[in-house]
């Protein structure tokens, strides 16, 4: 059997997974140049009508017919009720696979994609040959994480240097998927939804908070009392750091939030509950810091009191206890845990290194719901 009777037609009801048809060229076009396709693929750019018409009609076929490239076109119902082209979605070669899979950007944040991917995993893991379908994407591509998050991979880790894309060795985030997994989420992501006081607002990061991120951990305060962070401290070391509290979020690890003034939106610091996997698995731990320009207003009290409140709330994280740990020699953080509400449990002798190589005692605070 030829293309295009040899591609199955898939449906869960809402999205459909098909051969691609001339009908489709005009979105594929639009796709191919849109700014996010272009950021997070090798795609050609700028693409033309060409390259999408020989994409859908003679590299898909060609790849049904030798097994190397099963790809479909998405199809689903945009908000006037019309049944349209919304992305495409590959499994490429067997019996290791690995999976693609790219948005129009009308399609996008709807849920389309991860009904889209059960779709053509199901199949390539059932009908199609394949043993393990493996997922990749460019370390920040948060869409492309949430799909495998959503659809039951397991999320392995960063490969440094996985990725040569548009002449440039990229690092990639990575994940798998077996027969029998369960294709939903392994894990709660642990989101940080936006917390407001009448001075602040806790938020995600964004890229223009990279900068004040750099030099909040340039600082020599900051150092002092955090003696592991990489020095020397520059954006590209902010962007890595927003990257893996990204990962640690999709993994059910940490949450955390950029500490904003409300008016301005300038980063002010930042705070986490961390340790959200730990053996008790309902704990976590309060972690934060400043930007020098902050310090001194009472700031991380009341955005420590804000994260308190959600990390305990059961429709928040839902956690139980929370723990803090501040050097005796850091009078600032202490004070924070005890005006937050937590209570001294014990001090921990010679327990926290120093930036200048010295250690010292490590007070430790609980707060329990």
């Amino acid at each position: 059997m030829r293309w295009p009777l040899v591609v199955p037609v898939l449906s869960d009801g809402e999205v459909t997974i098909r051969a691609h048809v001339p009908g489709d060229v005009d979105g594929l076009l639009e796709m191919a140049n849109d700014a996010e396709m272009v950021r997070w693929t090798a795609i050609p750019a700028p693409h033309t009508r060409a390259m999408s018409e020989q994409f859908a009609f003679t590299i898909i076929p060609r790849g049904w017919e030798d097994g190397t490239h099963r790809g479909w076109a998405i199809e689903a119902v945009d908000d006037d009720g019309r049944a349209r082209f919304a992305g495409n979605v590959d499994i490429r070669q067997k019996p290791i696979a690995d999976i693609g899979f790219a948005l129009h950007p009308w399609a996008r944040g709807r849920g389309i994609m991860a009904r889209a991917v059960r779709l053509a995993v199901d199949w390539a893991l059932t009908e199609g040959g394949v043993e393990i379908v493996h997922w990749r994407s460019h370390v920040g591509n948060e869409p492309s994480l949430r799909v495998a998050h959503a659809t039951g991979f397991t999320l392995h880790g960063t490969t440094p240097g996985m990725l040569l894309e548009r002449g440039q060795v990229l690092d990639a985030w990575t994940g798998s998927i077996r027969f029998g997994d369960a294709p939903y989420a392994r894990t709660p992501w642990a989101e940080s939804p936006t917390l407001e006081s009448d001075r602040l607002r806790l938020r995600r990061f964004t890229q223009a908070d990279l900068p004040r991120i750099a030099e909040a951990c340039s600082d020599p305060v900051s150092r002092h009392f955090l003696s592991a962070l990489p020095q020397p401290y520059t954006t590209a070391t902010a962007r890595a750091y927003v990257d893996d509290c990204l990962w640690q979020a999709a993994t059910g690890a940490k949450a955390t939030w950029a500490i904003a003034d409300r008016t301005t939106d300038q980063l002010l610091g930042n705070i986490a509950v961390m340790d959200l996997l730990g053996l008790a698995g309902d704990h976590g731990e309060i972690g934060y810091w400043l930007h020098p320009d902050a310090r001194g207003r009472g700031l991380m009290t009341e955005a420590t009191r804000m994260v308190v409140a959600h990390a305990l709330d059961p429709d928040g994280l839902d956690r139980r206890r929370l723990a803090l740990y501040a050097a005796v020699d850091n009078p600032a953080s202490n004070a924070v845990a005890v005006a937050a509400g937590f209570d001294r449990f014990g001090t921990q002798r010679v327990a926290e290194r120093l930036g200048d190589g010295s250690f010292d005692d490590l007070n430790g605070y609980e707060l329990v719901r």
